[in-house]
């Protein structure tokens, strides 16, 4: 037994090791592209924000997608209940806005999410002058280069979808939110230079109006749950490259308790489970590796001799691991630090978090893993569904 021990530590340091490299490529990535010159391709875009509620800081949240310095934009909020509340934020930032505003009505969803319909009927009042196509979630506050980097990709007709993703931020900062930030901060650095294993955010990704109906991603979007992962499986389906684009990395300024922070990690895994099995099971396995070899370690230090080979691989493989973790950490950080400037303050709050939280997060991973395993129903924004299949949604 204590040899398939060492196998898995071996495994384990290996693994953190690659994860380290990947960080400093990941920092490599993001210092390279925020020095690109800024874009001058200025085409129509349409810009679908689906909402249902309100979120916090959503006044701040909308407002900054009505300062984007590009010049011809419009934005299409969606609700699905004339009486959100939601509706009178929209009517507040709609005054004395610089681009044209809609309010849209969608229908209430019976076989995909609410968010789905949102988008399935944001698009079809799109300006017929529009190029691109933008999905924003209402939680999500870009910096005002956001839309103008994000589109840019698009001029290359080879690159299907271009994409950012959240990184959480409290202004009043609790236990449960930085565990949040720290659990997503380790999916924000999956995406980089690969645009092959790329994978698209609802939250911020563009497609180019002539691509999204020559895939007829309306239609895709029918019956599915995940907008951005179904949008993922199309892009790789037609071969297209799906392209991450830093100055895109978009906050989420927003605490949550930790019912909450259970509520969206489990969701997510759900998620994946049913979208991409593949990514779901290597999370499984990464998370457990991680999480029994830590604390085997832990327990052999404190219960063997301090001459022992036990001890001393035990001691190794935990000094390695959190080293190599704590690299990451602090890149991944730097990295997010440079695009998101603008909040320059609340990310240099998370210093000390995201360097300790890095050690809890595989365990709340696990946990998503296992309830992803013997559950596809998922809480989101007050309704309940059921994930029957990727392209079959039941609303209970």
């Amino acid at each position: 037994m204590i040899y398939l021990y060492y196998l898995f530590a071996a495994l384990l340091v290996w693994f953190s090791f690659k994860s380290f490299r990947g960080g400093i490529a990941y920092l490599r990535f993001f210092s390279e592209e925020m020095a690109r010159a800024r874009s001058d391709w200025e085409p129509m875009v349409t810009i679908v924000a689906p909402c249902k509620g309100i979120d916090q800081n959503m006044l701040a949240n909308f407002d900054a997608l009505l300062r984007q310095d590009l010049p011809d934009y419009e934005v299409i909020f969606v609700i699905d209940d004339p009486a959100d509340p939601a509706a009178d934020i929209v009517e507040t930032v709609r005054q004395g806005a610089g681009h044209q505003v809609k309010l849209v009505v969608a229908p209430k969803a019976a076989g995909s999410s609410q968010k789905v319909e949102n988008l399935r009927e944001g698009v079809l009042h799109a300006d017929p002058r529009s190029e691109v196509f933008v999905f924003v979630d209402s939680d999500a506050r870009p910096s005002p280069g956001w839309l103008r980097a994000l589109i840019a990709p698009l001029r290359d007709q080879t690159v299907g979808a271009a994409t950012g993703y959240r990184w959480f931020l409290s202004e009043r900062p609790t236990f449960a939110s930085e565990l949040r930030s720290a659990w997503n901060a380790s999916i924000a650095s999956a995406l980089g230079p690969n645009e092959k294993s790329n994978f698209t955010w609802g939250g911020s990704t563009a497609i180019r109006r002539d691509t999204f109906e020559r895939l007829a991603i309306r239609e895709l979007w029918k019956g599915t749950l995940s907008d951005d992962l179904a949008v993922t499986r199309a892009m790789r389906s037609a071969g297209l490259k799906i392209r991450f684009v830093p100055q895109a990395l978009t906050a989420s300024v927003e605490s949550c308790s930790f019912r909450e922070l259970f509520e969206f990690t489990n969701r997510q895994m759900k998620i994946t489970r049913v979208y991409m099995p593949n990514l779901w099971l290597l999370s499984f396995f990464g998370s457990g590796l991680f999480c029994s070899v830590m604390t085997a370690s832990f327990i052999f230090v404190l219960s063997s001799p301090a001459s022992s080979a036990r001890f001393l691989v035990a001691s190794a493989t935990l000094i390695l691991v959190s080293l190599f973790s704590l690299g990451k950490a602090r890149m991944r950080l730097r990295a997010a630090s440079m695009a998101l400037s603008v909040h320059e303050k609340l990310v240099s709050r998370q210093t000390l978090p995201q360097m300790t939280l890095w050690l809890i997060a595989p365990f709340i991973f696990l946990l998503n893993c296992f309830a992803a395993l013997f559950s596809r129903r998922v809480n989101w924004r007050g309704n309940r569904y059921e994930m029957v299949s990727p392209s079959e949604t039941r609303l209970l």
